[in-house]
């Protein structure tokens, strides 16, 4: 698609970046049933998966392993060849669900740096990016990993934070990375999980424009006890109509 979305979501770990991911994919879904929607887990935690309710039988780490062994088992394919069996197994871990579809990264590099497969795949994943119209990615806790195991270009930079002061530096350092490694177009912040409204006037996001506040939802508390997937939440709980206010916002909405 020549004009994909790529939605990137990031920020400190435990700020419920997965399930505004969720939602962002629930909301899409619901208000383009006709567009192309791809979902990329980019958490080691592969949490994205459980809020979405996926079942993950293979991620693009397990393609890359298979990738080394053939390597280091004395088979001297050509990059090309590399590409083109990657390219061929990435669709054997893209899970096809109702109206989108998913793919997990996985566990981050581990020790010996393969950074000629890590770059196939990087190009293998942008050029399954460009068959859909949206693309939204749980990214764990910091950026360089969007850029370094990901992509390069992300369209719309979502930096999710609580209230606390430790919540905003983060995400200013994400936007200081961000601005060095990524090209992105749009930028904004969620703040999430807000106790009361008197909180609000102390939270300083030193100068990233704020999408909306969400407050905290007792019914998302539930629905991740119960291991209930976020399609499941009604339209009027705090999440959703948070994300849809921070969606409209960034005029992906």
């Amino acid at each position: 698609m020549e004009n994909t979305k790529i939605i990137a979501v990031a920020g400190k770990g435990g700020v419920g970046k997965t399930s505004i991911s969720a939602t962002i994919v629930k909301l899409l879904v619901k208000a383009y049933p006709d567009k192309k929607i791809l979902a990329i887990d980019a958490d080691p935690a592969v949490g994205l998966s459980t809020a979405l309710g996926i079942d993950v039988k293979m991620t693009i780490d397990d393609i890359r392993k298979e990738i080394v062994a053939t390597v280091e088992g004395g088979d001297t394919k050509t990059a090309i060849e590399l590409l083109g069996d990657a390219r061929y197994k990435i669709f054997d871990a893209l899970v096809e669900t109702d109206g989108y579809a998913f793919i997990a990264v996985g566990r981050p590099e581990t020790a010996g740096c393969y950074c000629k497969i890590n770059s196939y795949l990087k190009e293998v994943i942008s050029l399954l990016s460009s068959e859909f119209d949206y693309v939204v990615i749980d990214g764990e806790a910091g950026i360089e990993q969007i850029n370094r195991r990901v992509m390069e270009k992300v369209t719309h930079l979502i930096l999710i934070t609580d209230p606390s002061k430790k919540g905003c530096q983060v995400i200013n350092t994400i936007k200081g990375v961000a601005d060095d490694l990524v090209m992105y177009e749009k930028i904004g912040a969620v703040i999430n999980r807000i106790p009361d409204e008197s909180v609000l006037p102390y939270i300083d996001t030193n100068g990233i424009p704020v999408l909306s506040a969400i407050m905290n939802d007792s019914n998302l508390a539930v629905f991740d006890m119960q291991g209930k997937n976020v399609f499941n939440l009604p339209d009027d709980t705090n999440i959703v109509s948070g994300v849809q206010k921070a969606l409209k916002n960034m005029e992906i909405l």
